[in-house]
C-alpha cells in the first residue's frame, strides 16, 4: 500500500529544522517506565508511526529520540518541525543508544515516548454514529505483533469503527505493533474486553451481526455481503489455530476465504484486508 504523502500536516517552514542536542547520559528516563497494563503504545518506533503520533495529537508525547547519524529527509524534517510546534523535546542520540532502547527490528533511527493509548468504551462502539453503523473487528488469539499491526493498518484504511481486543492471551500495542501499523494506532478506536465470548454476546444483544472467519467453514467470505450494510463485527483468529470453539459457537455466521492455489490459508492481516474491504465495498455501493 502506498504511504501517505509526507507533506500532510507539516508545520510551517522556518528554515531548516534543528535537533536539540543532548548527551546520551543526559537523556530523560522516559524509556525506563514500567509497561502499562492497558493497550500500551507508550513507545512508538519508525518514521511514519512517529510522524502520525505527532499529527494526530491524540495523546501527550513526552520526548522524541533521533539517531545522530540519520540521513536528512523530508519526513525527518517533518517530525522535527511538528515536534517543535507541539513543544515536544527532540533529542539527538547515538545510534547505539537508540537501538538498545528500541523493541522493533528496524526503528529507522526514530522513536518517541508518549502517554499510553486511551481505551475506547466497549459499549460506545456498539452504537451507531449518526448514519454510520458499527463496523468492528475482533481478534481472537492473535499474538504476533507484526500481524496485529498490519491488521490495524488495514482496519484504518477500510473505515473500521473499532477493534475489540481480549485483555489476556493476545498481543496489545507493542513498539513492533506501532511500527507495523504505520500510524493507524492513533486513529482506530480499540477496546480491551475481559473475554471475547462474553463480548460477542453483548454485541449480538445490541443488534450487531458477528461473523467469524475460519478456514473450516463451507460458506465463502462473499456471503457477508448480505450483512455488510448492517452493524457488523468480523472476528479473526491467528493463522493455524483460527478462532476458538467458544467464539465460533457464538458467531451468527462463520465464513472462509476461498483459496484457489495450493496453500490452505492466509495470515490474519491478509485475511483482515480481504474481509474488511469486502464490507467497505458493499457499504460504498449502498452509500456512495
Amino acid at each position: 500500500m502506498a504511504g501517505k504523502s509526507p507533506q500532510r500536516g507539516r508545520a510551517p517552514q522556518r528554515g531548516r529544522a534543528t535537533v536539540r542536542r543532548s548527551t546520551d547520559r543526559g537523556l530523560s528516563n522516559a524509556g525506563k517506565k514500567s509497561p502499562a497494563k492497558g493497550l500500551g503504545g507508550e513507545q512508538v518506533e519508525g518514521r511514519q508511526a512517529v510522524r502520525e503520533l505527532l499529527i494526530a495529537q491524540r495523546r501527550k508525547v513526552q520526548e522524541i529520540w533521533i539517531a545522530s547519524d540519520i540521513d536528512a529527509s523530508d519526513i525527518i524534517e517533518d517530525i522535527v518541525q511538528l515536534a517543535e510546534a507541539s513543544r515536544v523535546p527532540v533529542n539527538d542520540v547515538s545510534r547505539r543508544v537508540l537501538e538498545d532502547q528500541a523493541r522493533s527490528e528496524a526503528p529507522q533511527g526514530v522513536l518517541a515516548f508518549a502517554a499510553s493509548l486511551p481505551e475506547a468504551n466497549f459499549e460506545s462502539l456498539l452504537v451507531a454514529n449518526g448514519s454510520r453503523k458499527p463496523f468492528l473487528v475482533a481478534v481472537d488469539g492473535v499474538t504476533d505483533p507484526g500481524n496485529f499491526g498490519a491488521l490495524l493498518r488495514c482496519c484504518e484504511g477500510a473505515g473500521v469503527t473499532g477493534v475489540v481486543v481480549p485483555r489476556h492471551r493476545a498481543v496489545h500495542v507493542t513498539p513492533t505493533v506501532a511500527k507495523s501499523a504505520a500510524g493507524a494506532i492513533e486513529y482506530v478506536p480499540m477496546s480491551l474486553v475481559a473475554g471475547l465470548p462474553g463480548a460477542i454476546t453483548q454485541m449480538r444483544d445490541k443488534g450487531v451481526w458477528v461473523v467469524g472467519l475460519d478456514d473450516s467453514s463451507d460458506r465463502p467470505l462473499f456471503d457477508i455481503a448480505n450483512l455488510a450494510d448492517e452493524a457488523i463485527c468480523l472476528v479473526l483468529g491467528a493463522e493455524g489455530s483460527g478462532i476458538s470453539r467458544l467464539v465460533r459457537e457464538r458467531c451468527d455466521m462463520v465464513v472462509s476465504i476461498p483459496m484457489m492455489g495450493q496453500l490452505g490459508s492466509l495470515n490474519v492481516s491478509a485475511a483482515a484486508a480481504l474481509a474488511t474491504y469486502e464490507v467497505a465495498r458493499v457499504r460504498a455501493v449502498s452509500h456512495p
